[in-house]
């Protein structure tokens, strides 16, 4: 069974749970976890998992949970993965530590699209959930939040390094989430008096000595202008020491970098240019739709008027012609498994190829000596043979690959030249992309 990954959806929001607990290593297992899974079934409200994998995956059951925790057991501890096979996507881990290490019991939890969490009901379920979870294992702190604002606000390090954030996890309130469970210590360092009194949607003091607070009763309009004080007030409730003025900007400018952007892409790149921001981070989308909106692709220069073309110095053109054809084969051979379409050669697998290179950030990650050798001549050919086919474009052979031409119209075009360019950095990917001079050489063709 095929589980629906979340990247398997378009870059989007999500809802992440991270809940730390201690358990009790020495009880049976089964009875142990019994409460976990119990409010697991009763809450998960329309994203219950129906996969469980340790080893192997199977359906969702209490008898394949405790077969694959079986299969994952290890000296020090064990984790098993649980998904969906249907939207919304779910990424969830339910791990142990065992002695001699800290007995804990570890909870994460991705769900996406955030926008699943809209209704007040189903975010009431799931703060059920997190509160019978938080008073049945003892937390020093849990959360649930939006994953981009998360990333954001600089979780988990908060401007600490590596070594620090994981001496002291989450030691003192760096950040106010939509729900948060702060375990005793954390509630003792505020003070139980104040931390009741704060300002919340929803304040509750658990039997355990911990706290669970809600700032809103949902999840997803946590970027609102009304969510975003409601935030600042209660962060600046916990830390008296923080500026409410320069909290509620902050949380402001996290908003704005996260408010949504029309596309107004230049229209020859659009295809092209909708496959990047669909790559990058979704936390980063609307910044880069912004930034590729203002951004427009230079005109290519690698071209001459036909009435000044190199005149052809080769002494069998046919065979040059062949050998073209043959550095194109290159190319196909290279990304045809990722990249099916470049069977075709066709504008689309220009575009195709185009997107291939940016993500594989390509002009970086290989070998320069291997790119100026193999990759430049290959896609220069491919991008000459696909004007030829489409165009009606003429190759005009010369010995020197950068002076061959390929003759459209008006005018005659230097596809080597065009790909070295190209292949110079990941902005030069965009700057000279295959697409943009495809579309220029379409539109004077005639």
């Amino acid at each position: 069974m095929k589980a629906l990954s979340v990247h398997d959806l378009q870059p989007e929001d999500s809802l992440k749970l991270i809940f730390d607990a201690a358990f009790d290593s020495k009880a049976a297992l089964k009875s142990e976890l019994e409460p976990l899974l119990q409010s697991l079934e009763k809450y998960a409200n329309g994203w219950l998992p129906d996969v469980a994998e340790g080893k192997r995956r199977r359906k969702y059951a209490r008898a394949a949970i405790w077969k694959a925790l079986e299969e994952q057991r290890g000296e020090k501890s064990t984790s098993i993965g649980l998904y969906r096979t249907k939207w919304p996507a779910l990424d969830m881990s339910l791990s142990l530590w065992s002695p001699p290490l800290p007995p804990n019991l570890g909870v994460f939890i991705n769900v996406k699209p955030l926008s699943f969490f809209s209704e007040v009901e189903r975010c009431r379920h799931f703060v059920e959930m997190v509160r019978t979870w938080a008073s049945r294992y003892p937390v020093a702190y849990a959360m649930a939040h939006s994953t981009d604002d998360r990333v954001l606000a600089g979780a988990p390090n908060f401007g600490r390094d590596d070594e620090t954030e994981y001496r002291d996890g989450f030691d003192k309130i760096y950040e106010v989430c939509w729900l948060n469970v702060f375990g005793p210590k954390l509630v003792e360092t505020v003070g139980r008096e104040r931390m009741l009194s704060t300002p919340a949607w929803r304040v509750e003091e658990l039997p355990n000595g911990g706290v669970l607070l809600v700032t809103r009763p949902t999840v997803t309009d946590f970027a609102s202008e009304e969510a975003r004080l409601a935030q600042a007030r209660v962060h600046c409730h916990l830390r008296p020491d923080l500026d409410f003025p320069t909290v509620l900007r902050t949380l402001r400018e996290r908003s704005a970098a996260l408010a949504p952007v029309e596309p107004r892409f230049h229209p020859d790149m659009a295809p092209l240019l909708s496959r990047v921001v669909d790559d990058v981070a979704s936390y980063e989308r609307q910044r880069k739709i912004a930034e590729l909106n203002a951004w427009q692709p230079p005109e290519p220069e690698e071209w001459r008027p036909a009435d000044s073309a190199l005149p052809s110095d080769v002494e069998d053109p046919e065979r040059a012609c062949a050998h073209y054809r043959y550095l194109a084969e290159h190319l196909v051979a290279l990304l045809h498994t990722k990249v099916p379409s470049i069977f075709e050669a066709t504008p689309a697998s220009l575009t195709e190829a185009d997107f291939y290179f940016w993500h594989e950030e390509f002009p970086t990650s290989r070998l320069r000596e291997n790119i100026d050798a193999h990759a430049v001549p290959a896609i220069g050919a491919y991008l000459g043979q696909v004007l030829v086919r489409h165009l009606g474009g003429r190759w005009i052979p010369r010995e020197k690959l950068e002076e061959t031409q390929v003759l459209v119209g008006h005018r005659v075009w230097f596809p080597f030249v065009r790909a070295r360019h190209y292949m110079r950095s990941r902005q030069a990917l965009l700057d000279f992309s295959l697409t943009q001079l495809y579309r220029v050489a379409e539109r004077h063709r005639s």
